[in-house]
């Protein structure tokens, strides 16, 4: 059973940083970290959770259009950790962010297509 833990969140004032991380364990030797689409998802209040970075192997990534440019997901396999570094962040950009993993490639990236799913880590921006 795939296991995830995010961590980083955090409050920054619009235009600054953060660094979000997830650390995987409990997959098994057979499928290595790299052979799972990874991804971040978010939800706001009041709104529903959405995909915001997605990646397979080391260099098949996809994003949110309105973090695009901004937001740069990124794997250490040998951590065994997914990152998120977040640049540029706006108000708009406050909410829980989950750390979420499914094995194969990245074909569909809903929320339903996700097996494994993080506790969540909170990042608040404010004007």
């Amino acid at each position: 059973q795939v296991q995830l833990v995010e961590s980083g969140g955090g409050s920054v004032q619009a235009g600054g940083s953060l660094r979000l991380s997830c650390v995987a364990s409990g997959y098994p030797d057979t499928t290595p970290l790299d052979t799972y689409c990874m991804g971040w998802f978010r939800r706001a209040p009041g709104k529903e959770r959405e995909g915001v970075a997605f990646i397979y192997g080391f260099r098949t990534t996809t994003y949110r259009a309105s973090v695009e440019g901004r937001f740069t997901i990124s794997r250490d396999n040998a951590k065994n950790t997914l990152y998120l570094q977040m640049n540029s962040l706006k108000p708009e950009d406050t909410a829980m962010y989950y750390c979420a993993a499914q094995y194969g490639y990245c074909y569909r990236n809903g929320e339903a297509d996700f097996n494994y799913w993080g506790q969540g880590t909170q990042v608040t921006v404010s004007s």
